[in-house]
Order: C-alpha cells, then structure tokens, then sequence
C-alpha cells in the first residue's frame, strides 16, 4: 500500500489494511519483500557506482560488485528476520495487556508499519545520505503511523492502547536500530566485511 497514504491517511489506511485482512503469505509477498528487495537493488548499485562517503577516511569509496551480492543478500535476511521477530515481541507484549491477539494481527501491524523505514531505505543509494538519517527519519514516520494503527488492527482496550503503542515503539527502535547499527558501521567505514569468512564463501560462489 503507498506510504504516502499511510503518512497523509493514516487512519483510512488502516482500515482498510483490516477490511482487506490479509495473511502472513499475501503481505510477506505483497508488502515485505518487494520493499526489503527494491531497497537492497537500489543500495547495491548506488554503492557500485556512485559509492558512499565514509568520513572516518574523509573521502567518497566504491564497493566493488563482489561483495555487495553477499552485503545486500544478508541484510535482506537480517531486515526479514527483524520484522518477523519484532511481530513476535509485538504479540507477546500485547498479551502481557491481556489482550487476546493472534500473530497474523500483530505481523500485519508491524509489516506495514515498517513500510516508511523500508521506504527510506531506498535514499542509501545516495553517496552522500548517511544510512543514520534515513534510519532516523524510517522510524520518526512509523511511529507516526504506529499511532492510528494499534487502536485497529489489535484492537486493545483503550485503557491499554497507549501503553501497547509506547511498549511497540520500544521494539521498533530497539530492533531497527541494532540492525542499522552494523549496517551503518559497515556503509561508513567502520566495519571492514571484506575480509570475514562469510564474504569469502559468498564471493567464491558467485565467481564460480
């Protein structure tokens, strides 16, 4: 569903994300992954070609092509597998609020709200976009959205809405930011993957 309608909309979008009531397969293929896909296209090939200034050296560096497929492979992995264990966290803190959700619920809330921090993804294709600002900016938007989304998709009582809202914010940001943590360390510089096993294996693979 477009973001644009989720920032400006938000609570028609969510209406309508539970009128669709879409499950775990339809949104993984739908909404997930051609987000988590499109992003890791457009970060590896703006890392090819246009490289990403690294100011720890102070200068703008090229990733070769051997080492983004393995890179941008384990960080669509590691964005997949953030989203399926944040839905988790979601679903077991909202039944610490006796409220009685299923994983579906709690994975169709965090799939689309996660949609602005994959969306802005997207800008780290730029040489010159730090991966922290886009990081920052995903995550300001989806609490945005966060807000007009518990109330309807899990459907808490009002009592406990605001603290389930502030308890997933608190997921989010835990999850996101370990995650672009060791992303954004790699991007600037400050984590050298060229050298580690798995890229090894990875580079052998592919020129094989």
């Amino acid at each position: 569903m477009n973001v644009f309608f989720f920032l400006f909309a938000p609570g028609q979008a969510w209406d309508r994300v539970v009128r669709n009531g879409r499950g775990l397969f339809s949104i993984m293929v739908l909404q997930v992954l051609p987000l988590i896909l499109t992003g890791a296209f457009l970060e590896g090939w703006g890392l090819v070609n246009w490289g990403k200034w690294q100011p720890k050296f102070e200068v703008v560096r090229l990733f070769p092509a051997d080492q983004m497929v393995p890179y941008e492979i384990c960080q669509s992995l590691v964005l997949l597998l953030t989203i399926l264990l944040s839905a988790l966290l979601v679903l077991q803190v909202s039944q610490t609020f006796h409220e009685r959700n299923r994983f579906v619920e709690a994975f169709r809330l965090t799939a689309y709200a996660f949609g602005p921090i994959l969306w802005m993804h997207f800008l780290d294709a730029f040489p010159g976009m730090s991966p922290w600002a886009t990081w920052l900016l995903g995550i300001l938007l989806s609490t945005w959205i966060l807000y007009q989304g518990i109330p309807r998709v899990l459907q808490p009582d009002p009592t406990h809405a605001f603290g389930l809202y502030l308890s997933t914010v608190f997921i989010f940001l835990l999850a996101t930011g370990l995650e672009r943590a060791i992303t954004g360390m790699y991007l600037l510089g400050y984590l050298d993957f060229s050298h580690s096993w798995l890229t090894r294996e990875w580079s052998r693979f592919f020129t094989h």
